[in-house]
């Protein structure tokens, strides 16, 4: 989880490569309504994001009951969408924390996303960092930050 330019679809696919679970991004389950809004600069409400926080629900539902591991990018900025996600003991949170700076230098090479850098403002000012996650500053290469969550969630490359 974290905000947008923080790593979260390229540190997931590598992760979950690099484990050989399914990969799973967020951004591709928001209703195109969400997208439209997004990509004219307009934030999402707590409305906007309800159905979509509902598909990432069953979706991880879906993959505890089939017995499957996966990886899942996706922001949940506040409380109480990562406790609407945290259906079991087996989902595990992950932040990606970065600084404005180093958020903002990513998002500006960023090229053909709906997110901006002019919404990183509004999802820094939604963000509830999580205290019960495991935290790792993206200020790095991906296979650093991926080799970082590894050691800290006890994961081991089959």
């Amino acid at each position: 989880m974290g905000v947008s330019g923080s790593g979260k679809t390229t540190v997931g696919q590598l992760l979950a490569s690099q484990l050989g679970w399914e990969f799973a991004d967020g951004d591709d389950y928001h209703p195109a309504a969400n997208v439209e809004k997004m990509r004219n600069g307009i934030p999402l409400t707590d409305a906007d994001r309800a159905p979509w926080l509902e598909t990432l629900r069953a979706l991880i539902a879906g993959w505890i009951a089939a017995g499957k591991n996966a990886v899942l990018a996706c922001s949940a900025l506040k409380r109480a969408y990562r406790e609407s996600l945290q259906i079991g003991p087996e989902v595990q949170v992950v932040y990606l924390r970065g600084t404005p700076q180093v958020l903002r230098e990513r998002l500006r090479a960023r090229v053909g996303h709906f997110m901006t850098e002019r919404m990183l403002e509004s999802q820094l000012a939604a963000l509830e960092e999580p205290e019960d996650a495991v935290v790792v500053e993206v200020d790095r290469a991906p296979a650093r930050i991926v080799a970082e969550i590894l050691a800290r969630l006890g994961l081991k490359k089959p």
